[in-house]
């Protein structure tokens, strides 16, 4: 025996960098003490070992129409791309890298992919490509991703170059308290769009996925503009409390009426609805306090709505809500949206009303898309269907249980 314990005529294991590990490994050195804006000079750099050029990073704009190029040193700008009929937009919505042939070589689109989370896309043309360049490539793609996440904590660089109009004050709280608009894993997959982007102010939703149990829930704040946000801040803040003191969800009814109760009064309220998924199951539980009843698509088509009892709205002080409960099948998707959506009119009009809103669901899952793309086209389809027009908040949010086998594909 060697000193240090290694047998004699052992094997030692190949530590040497490759090239691949070297461009990887730069990178990953070099990120995690930069700044923001510093971004773009080195991920041209890693790319451009690769022979790539004419660099771009692409992000998505709050109100998930176009793909805007992030300024920075080293990557090229221009104007923002549609989502809807481009390369790049392509590779976003269908989280695979699209390749455009040249004349003078190819220029590749990449998602960029954090959690399931689509962040935006990394364009870069090359001579040729082959495997190995892909594989780079789509890597680099995910440090990238990272380092837009991890980093837009702690800068306004990338929400600004998301912004395309000017926002409220009430939006600004609204996108500052919501997490990720999609969370897509192997068991489950979230995906939320909230309407008017820029104006929004009362609606709001929230999940969390612990161990193999999907938290969820989506309110509706009464009221328009900042007093709606500041009520929607404390009754998901309260939601938020409660679910991680374990307790069980008319429990979280209360916890989240009493905050509202005794911080605006009698005349306030909050509507809202609360789920909870075992996504090693499929079971399904949920509490209503004066929300719409969420839809149940299977196959494609809406084939039922979530009945269940209700209690009255957060701050109503309610009875002790009915924690209802359903077995969902693997690819059931679980539609939650607020009255925004059914209750648009104009004056002396009909409400746009649930049956309009199911007949445009089945439309928009006609074609079989991730949760992520649905629920973005039902948002953009409900809103052209409503003349273009919102008066009021109108959120969407689609949850989908793939199944519990952790090899299950995932669509996004």
């Amino acid at each position: 025996m060697t000193t240090g314990g290694r047998a004699s005529g052992e094997s030692v294991p190949d530590r040497t960098q490759s090239f691949g590990e070297e461009v990887l490994g730069t990178l990953l050195d070099r990120a995690h003490v930069l700044p923001p804006h510093r971004i773009g000079p080195i991920v041209a750099d890693a790319v451009g070992r690769l022979g790539g050029r004419d660099i771009s990073v692409l992000l998505q704009d709050y109100g998930q129409w176009l793909l805007v190029p992030l300024p920075s040193d080293g990557l090229v700008t221009g104007d923002p791309q549609s989502i809807d009929g481009s390369h790049a937009g392509r590779a976003f919505l269908d989280t695979h890298s699209v390749e455009v042939s040249l004349g003078d070589g190819v220029r590749v689109h990449v998602p960029l992919l954090d959690g399931g989370d689509q962040v935006g896309v990394m364009s870069v043309t090359l001579n040729s490509v082959d495997d190995d360049v892909r594989r780079l490539l789509r890597r680099i793609a995910c440090v990238v991703a990272d380092m837009l996440v991890t980093k837009h904590s702690y800068t306004d660089l990338f929400f600004l170059s998301r912004r395309r109009e000017p926002m409220t004050v009430a939006a600004e709280i609204q996108w500052s308290l919501l997490p990720p608009l999609a969370m897509i894993m192997p068991r489950v997959a979230v995906a939320g769009i909230l309407e008017p982007a820029y104006d929004v102010a009362g609606d709001s939703f929230d999940y969390a996925l612990n161990d193999d149990m999907l938290h969820v829930a989506m309110i509706d704040a009464m009221g328009h503009g900042l007093s709606a946000a500041v009520m929607a801040t404390v009754a998901i803040g309260a939601y938020r409390h409660a679910r991680r003191s374990a307790i069980n969800l008319s429990e979280i009814y209360f916890f989240m009426d009493q905050a509202v109760a005794d911080q605006f009064g009698p005349d306030h309220f909050v509507t809202a609805q609360m789920m909870r998924l075992d996504t090693a199951t499929g079971r399904l539980q949920w509490v209503n306090a004066g929300h719409p009843a969420p839809l149940l698509l299977r196959g494609d088509r809406v084939v039922s709505r979530l009945d269940s009892p209700t209690t009255l709205p957060v701050g109503f002080g309610g009875e002790e809500p009915v924690i209802s409960e359903r077995a969902l099948k693997p690819g059931d998707r679980i539609l939650c949206f607020t009255d925004g959506l059914i209750e648009q009119h104009e004056p002396g009009e009909q409400p746009f009303g649930e049956r309009r809103l199911i007949d445009w669901v089945n439309r928009v899952a006609s074609v079989r898309m991730g949760p992520r793309a649905m629920s973005r086209s039902l948002s953009h389809a409900l809103k052209n269907a409503r003349g273009g027009r919102t008066t009021d908040d109108a959120t969407i949010l689609l949850i989908e249980w793939l199944g519990s086998s952790e090899s299950d594909h995932i669509v996004l």
